[in-house]
Formats: structure tokens, sequence, C-alpha cells
């Protein structure tokens, strides 16, 4: 069973378009995708999302606020409605490249105890390619890159924290620790780290998927004051961030994967590469519960 799809709708039109071109090509059919709008997408936006619902091949749910709530609140409601189902959290401006549900999917098959797997991201910081802690360049080939990854071997790394670009939540891990800390943290991108450090704190893993690659256009950030909420709370963050860059232990890693990507031949069809069948993943949730199909999660 693969995660279900979470996206805040953001109100970049452009973004989202892109990013739900790329979720369509890239994501094997049936895929359940819910798309909650935090009253932040315009009547452009509204229109790209109806004509998007109209022909993509998953099964996507989208829901509206008359008001918002801010980010955090707002993932936080997300989250809460899944339960104990595992989730990918996809960035508005993020453009998944083929395969990267289901290989999100087996890392957490392969190791119970990670909580959270970001995938390569040319705008990613900790989880960046080719170069740590830079915004490179968007893929020039989408299949080609993928490819690439998917030969990866799967060691799974462990992070600093999970980063915003994509990451997988497992649902049973997320619920023993608790929501996100909405009164805290004005961004998802602060209210993250501080879910990861959490979750680290009870012994559970936040990794690197090394076989999956979701591009972007920026880094995204923190909200005023988010960084300084961060620093009261895990004072040793800013230290266990700063060694991890200095000491850069993705290093290797980055080299084989440049080293695949100019060895891979042309990409195969995609159907081909990465057929869900192809990767055998498991259900690692604990639980049945609401997903984006129940009427729950029609409310505003």
């Amino acid at each position: 069973m693969l995660p279900v799809v979470l996206l805040p709708v953001g109100a970049d039109d452009d973004a989202l378009d892109a990013c739900l071109g790329a979720l369509d090509a890239g994501t094997p059919a049936g895929v359940r995708v819910w798309l909650a709008d935090d009253a932040q997408a315009g009547p452009r936006g509204g229109a790209i999302i109806e004509r998007w619902l109209q022909r993509t091949r998953l099964q996507a749910d989208y829901t509206r606020r008359q008001q918002p709530i801010g980010e955090v609140a707002h993932v936080d409601e997300m989250l809460k409605a899944c339960a104990g189902l595992d989730v990918v959290v996809l960035a508005p401006d993020a453009q998944p490249l083929p395969g990267w549900l289901q290989q999100l999917a087996a890392c957490f098959s392969r190791d119970a105890a990670i909580a959270t797997a970001t995938p390569w991201c040319n705008a990613g910081e900790a989880a960046a390619w080719p170069r740590l802690g830079e915004i490179n360049a968007l893929p020039a080939d989408f299949e080609h890159t993928a490819q690439a990854c998917a030969a990866m071997p799967p060691v799974h790394a462990e992070l600093p924290a999970a980063v915003a670009h994509a990451v997988a939540i497992r649902g049973n891990a997320r619920q023993r620790v608790g929501g996100l800390d909405a009164s805290s943290y004005v961004s998802w991108y602060a209210a993250l780290i501080d879910l990861s450090l959490r979750l680290s704190g009870l012994g559970w893993r936040n990794v690197l998927c090394e076989t999956a690659f979701v591009a972007r256009g920026g880094e995204g950030g923190p909200a005023d004051g988010d960084m300084d909420a961060i620093y009261a709370r895990w004072p040793a963050w800013n230290a266990r961030l700063a060694e991890f860059l200095m000491h850069d232990p993705l290093h290797g890693m980055r080299e084989r994967l440049e080293r695949l990507h100019a060895e891979v031949g042309p990409p195969r069809p995609q159907r081909d590469l990465f057929d869900a069948a192809a990767i055998p993943v498991q259900d690692t949730s604990e639980d049945t519960v609401a997903g984006p199909e129940d009427p729950a999660l029609d409310r505003p």
C-alpha cells in the first residue's frame, strides 16, 4: 500500500501547475492524493486544480477553507485526518520524479525504525544533489535522473532532520510523538524540524531515501521568529546542522549518484522502469483509519 500524498495548495499558480503535472506523470494511477487549500489559491489556481482533477489518473480530492488558519495548523489538520496512515507531504512547488512514491514506500518497508524519509532534491539543503546546501538547477531529464537514483544502494543514511520539499511520515510514529506545534511555529519548514527532533528523541530515524528524487524551484524557509523558537527548544540544533554541513557525510553518496547519472543509458519507458509492482512494498501502518476518500475530509 502506497502512502497518501498530501499537497497543501500554494498561491503560486505556475508552480502549482508544474507540480500537478509532475505528480500525475510520476505517480502510479489510483494513488490517493489530497489537495488541501488553506484559502491560498486564486481564481487561476482554482481553474488549474479543476482541470487537473478532471483528467488525473490519481484518486484525488480537493478541499478549500473559507478562511486561512495558517500553514502549520493546516498541515497538522491534514495529518490528524489521516490518523495512522503513512503519508507524504509534498511542497506545492515541488516536482516529483518518476518512481518517487514507490521508492519512499520501499524505504519504510526496509526499516521499521524509520519515521521520516526525505528524497534527494536539487534544492534540498541537507538532501541536496549534486552540491550540498545549494540551490542546484532542476534535472534536465526527469526520467534519466530517476533511473540513476533507482540504481543507488538503499543505505538510508541519517539526516539532521527531514526536509520540506517532500517527506514521507510513518503514521504510527507521528501518532506517538503528537501533532505539530502550531502555537510555536509559523512555517511548515520549522515545524518539520521540530517534529523530526521529537521523533529522533524517541528513537525513530529521519533518513535520506537515496533511491528517490523530488525537484523544486527553490528552497523552503522559516518564518520570522521560527528559528529563534527552534534554538530555544533545541539548543543543540545549530551545532548538529553545522557539523553535518561541515563533515558532509553524504559526499560519497552524492558522488556515486553523479557517476550513475553519467553512466545510465537512455531511460526506458516509465511504465516498465517504475512499475509499482516491481518494488515490493508492505503496509507499515498500524491502523486502518479515515483517508482522503472519506467524507470527514470534505470539511472546509
